[in-house]
């Protein structure tokens, strides 16, 4: 799989205002800002990315994916502090 597949499976899954997205075709690691974050601890937000790759992460069609999940205010935060 590629990087432009991966990013187009997550986006059609979740709501991204941002999606960075970065690795070697096995091993990922993704930025990835949503509203749908929102109210919600690390743990429940990986979770709603991997529910977007369902069988793809079983199948070791992606083996390893990283994540830095943020809310669009913590992303504005972060930007701003860059």
């Amino acid at each position: 799989m590629n990087a432009q597949q991966l990013k187009d499976i997550i986006n059609a899954g979740l709501a991204c205002e941002h999606l960075e997205l970065e690795g070697d075709g096995r091993h990922w690691f993704a930025t990835i800002v949503s509203p749908e974050f929102e109210g919600k601890r690390q743990i429940a937000r990986h979770q709603r990315v991997y529910a977007t790759l369902g069988a793809r992460m079983a199948t070791d069609e992606v083996h390893a994916l990283s994540m830095k999940t943020l809310t669009p205010a913590e992303w504005r935060n972060e930007q701003a502090g860059a």
